[in-house]
């Protein structure tokens, strides 16, 4: 009943109850919005270490990560474990030529549950507790 209502007055009276939500992608490295190259190929144009230390012109990303509607103040988790050299920011993957059918996201992470308003969010990420091989 309270989200039906959250629902309604977004509709009817403009309250921007769904300003903020999980509108962040998981993995923005490689994608082909992100594609300088001069020969368009987009997993090879920059490495993941490159990807730790940029920020993206049309787009962020980050595990189970927040944002406003229009992606200009993004929240995101940032953690060790303390065996891989770097804190854990964005999923980590394999590329189209490296994975076993195509871009391979080698972690489990589940959206389990939200409101239509995202008034309530839930989401397991399931951290690797050993060094990424």
């Amino acid at each position: 009943m309270t989200e039906q209502k959250r629902l309604n007055e977004a509709r009817e009276a403009g309250v921007a109850w769904k300003k903020w939500g999980p509108y962040l992608s998981e993995r923005q490295w490689g994608t082909v919005r992100e594609d300088y190259s001069e020969d368009g190929n987009a997993w090879d144009y920059f490495s993941h270490d490159q990807a730790r230390s940029r920020a993206y012109r049309w787009g962020e990303d980050g595990l189970g990560g927040i944002s406003d509607d229009r992606q200009r103040l993004c929240f995101a988790l940032a953690l060790w474990n303390e065996r891989d050299p770097i804190l854990k920011e964005r999923q980590f993957g394999l590329t189209n030529r490296e994975g076993n059918h195509g871009e391979d996201v080698k972690e489990y992470y589940f959206y389990l549950d939200s409101t239509p308003t995202h008034a309530y969010l839930k989401y397991l990420y399931k951290y690797p507790q050993r060094a990424y091989p």
